[in-house]
């Protein structure tokens, strides 16, 4: 691993990191591929067992080594990887940094994190030191000096690192990219996207009656509400805006010939959290009497050096059916996800939608025309199949992922970033360039053409 590291650093773009360079992400076809990784989780709660489950199905794939501090967890993920006839990986686990022994084993060539948000940064960034192929659950940062350790540890190592936003493989947002494209919308101009979900029973529990509703969190939670929650009590910002800007980000080629230049964000009261514990926990409840500090819809506006906006919603306290809320707007026409529908001039009647549908099907990506089964199954409507298969591809061939350590930080900036404009009564807030400057020169990831 040492002489494989190195050669990493010399071959590493001086003073920019390697994933700067055009790449093919999806090397050969997994199937066939003689290449092997061998691969170890960093969390194997519900999110990282999904990773598993994923990872148990493939041919290309070695689990050498797991870690979680909750031994149930740890039961849970050897059963999986025992019944699917893989053998036994180290186990890890005894203290919150014995993860840390688990990157020191040579037999380990890429890493998956999927652990709460405040050790994502930490994680993965002594996962790169220790020279591992490092994919990182959303979102990847809570602040800026932590965006900047990612890419800063990324560009001094040479070690890749890969955001697992899923929905960037979701069926209907690769269709509206190749629509992008294809020029189908035209000159881009406005955007909208957010995470709208109601979450108030993930993150109020009490253990007892699980997904009900209950009105516990912290060391009486179970699951996410053990920590989680205490984001919502204590910060007033977008703190995950990743399912939504990941893929308008992949749209309009931030990083790649286009960045976030500035965004403005704005908060509504917060009562969501506090009216259900009364409602489910009584008005005398110790947690009735907390004040969440979380406005419960976050409005964001982001402009680009393009000259488009982005409006991303963060509303995850209130009841509501689950919505990304994405708006693809252009010269020529606009797709939007709620109502399924979309209007292109010259094509659509005047003034009157078309359900999107037929038009998803026209445009539907190469990558589900070609592995659309083999993801039937794996989650989050197939979408999980394509994000582990893009970063296991990547790791094979040790190249830049397509959603590489600069989304993680350009992304993951929202939320530090909306939490000072909302402290300073909505005032813009700059992006760093996490690129110093190499957006410029960056070309675009070809969505179409790798599709291994």
């Amino acid at each position: 691993m040492n002489s494989r590291r190195n050669f990493v650093k010399k071959t590493a773009l001086a003073g920019t990191g390697l994933s700067l360079i055009p790449n093919l992400s999806f090397g050969s076809d997994f199937v066939n591929s003689n290449k092997k990784v061998k691969l170890a989780f960093i969390g194997v709660g519900l999110r990282g067992t999904n990773h598993l489950n994923n990872a148990l199905h493939r041919k290309d794939v070695e689990i050498t080594a797991i870690c979680d501090i909750d031994p149930n967890r740890i039961k849970i993920a050897l059963k999986k990887i025992s019944d699917a006839g893989f053998e036994k990986p180290k186990v890890y686990g005894d203290s919150e940094y014995d993860y840390r022994n688990l990157l020191e084993l040579k037999n380990v060539d890429a890493v998956i994190i999927s652990t709460p948000w405040l050790w994502h940064t930490k994680m993965a960034v002594d996962t790169m030191k220790a020279g591992k192929y490092t994919g990182l659950e959303v979102s990847a940062a809570n602040t800026l000096e932590e965006c900047w350790d990612l890419v800063n540890t990324h560009e001094q190592t040479g070690s890749h690192l890969m955001i697992l936003e899923n929905v960037n493989y979701r069926r209907d947002i690769l269709a509206v990219l190749n629509m992008v494209k294809q020029n189908v919308f035209g000159e881009l101009v406005h955007f909208r996207c957010g995470y709208q979900h109601d979450l108030r029973f993930v993150k109020l529990n009490d253990g007892v009656t699980a997904y009900g509703k209950g009105v516990e969190f912290g060391d009486k939670g179970i699951s996410e509400s053990k920590w989680r929650t205490q984001h919502s009590l204590l910060r007033n910002a977008d703190v995950y805006p990743t399912h939504g800007v990941g893929p308008i980000a992949t749209m309009c080629d931030i990083n790649r010939g286009n960045r976030f230049m500035s965004l403005t964000s704005h908060a509504s009261k917060g009562i969501g959290l506090h009216n259900y514990i009364v409602e489910n926990g009584g008005e005398n409840h110790p947690n009735a009497k907390l004040k969440f500090k979380q406005g419960d819809v976050i409005t964001t506006t982001i402009e680009t050096s393009n000259g488009e906006t982005i409006i991303v919603t963060h509303d995850c306290n209130l009841p509501r059916p689950y919505s990304l809320g994405f708006r693809v707007q252009g010269a020529n026409g606009l797709w939007e996800v709620d109502g399924k529908r979309i209007y292109i001039e010259g094509k659509s009647k005047p003034h009157k939608w078309d359900e999107a549908d037929e038009w998803l099907k026209k445009y539907d990506h190469p990558l589900w025309q070609k592995y659309g089964e083999l993801a039937t199954g794996a989650g989050h409507g197939g979408m999980d199949f394509f994000v582990l298969n893009a970063f296991v591809e990547s790791a094979k061939e040790n190249i830049a992922p397509p959603l590489d350590v600069y989304d993680a930080a350009a992304w993951s900036a929202i939320t530090p970033l909306s939490e000072a404009s909302i402290e300073n009564n909505g005032e813009p807030q700059d992006f760093p360039d996490f690129t110093r400057g190499m957006w410029v020169k960056r070309k675009p990831y070809n969505w179409m053409k790798n599709t291994y």
